[in-house]
């Protein structure tokens, strides 16, 4: 597989143990509990790194990106290029986002998206796994490592080591910001629905949440003992400050808590502070 001119992902029929595992990505749609596919690619190591700070062959990365996002998208690519300097990195669309099947809950079933490719993760041979998730993904992964925790006496294939969550909201129906207020005309309307399936290629479920799902302040406390990471702009434009800090306060001591000069998720993450996150994620779950 390789990267077109447009920046769309190619296919790939490559295997991960193959010589070629090094070099050539894979592409296939993997399967939620609930039946929808999910369009999801993983990139082993990168063959490029510093001597002295090899990937680490165990790990992988999962990136869980933000609403209208998917595998394809400039910005989730970057985070992909940046962090295959560390481990290997499975990306993948959510469900009503690019070319995965059903329609988007705006976080609530996209656990099970993410748990699906967790477990891919554990199948490509991959004995620990760090979940990274951006905006409405940064809700899921904290959502995700909540409700899929380590079996007593065992594994479970879906659960996490290490979680990073980057510009997530604390609190569901905020819209104390212009942009979420736009987005939520986006989710709620009929010509907003309309607008994000023909001009964000993401196709939004019309029914409300019901029940109302695990809001990410609830979700934080049942983390530990996992290791969390809480990353956040001072200048997002999408949730202030106090919606990290509420999620820092209630996850206690087992979390981190990085206020960083940024905006709002992927587009704002920059290349240093990705550097910051794969260096984490690769000690904190060693």
């Amino acid at each position: 597989m390789s990267i077109d001119p447009a920046g769309r992902v190619v296919r790939s029929t490559g295997s991960p143990h193959s010589e070629t595992r090094r070099h050539a990505p894979i592409r296939t749609f993997l399967h939620t509990d609930d039946g929808v596919t999910i369009d999801s690619v993983y990139d082993p190591p990168s063959s490029v790194y510093d001597p002295s700070r090899p990937p680490a062959r165990d790990l992988a990365f999962v990136i869980a990106h933000g609403f209208t996002g998917d595998v394809d998208r400039p910005h989730v690519r970057r985070v992909v290029r940046a962090l295959t300097r560390y481990a290997g990195v499975v990306t993948f669309s959510f469900r009503g986002h690019g070319a995965s099947g059903g329609r988007s809950t705006v976080g609530d079933r996209e656990v099970l998206d993410l748990a699906a490719a967790v477990a891919w993760a554990r199948e490509l041979g991959h004995a620990r796994v760090a979940t990274v998730g951006f905006s409405m993904g940064g809700s899921v992964v904290l959502r995700h490592a909540a409700l899929y925790r380590r079996e007593a006496g065992g594994r479970t294939d879906a659960h996490t080591d290490t979680v990073v969550s980057v510009s997530s909201p604390a609190r569901w129906y905020y819209r104390g910001t212009a942009p979420m207020r736009r987005l939520h005309w986006l989710v709620t309307r009929p010509a907003g629905r309309a607008v994000g399936r023909w001009g964000f290629r993401t196709r939004i479920h019309h029914r409300e949440w019901n029940p109302v799902p695990l809001s990410p302040v609830e979700a934080v406390p049942r983390i530990a003992p996992t290791p969390l990471l809480i990353v956040h702009g001072d200048r997002d434009g999408y949730f202030p400050l106090d919606h990290p800090r509420m999620l820092a306060e209630a996850a206690g001591d087992h979390a981190e808590l990085w206020i960083e000069p940024m905006g709002h998720a992927e587009h704002a993450v920059g290349d240093e502070l990705l550097d910051r996150i794969g260096d984490w994620a690769v000690t904190a779950g060693g």
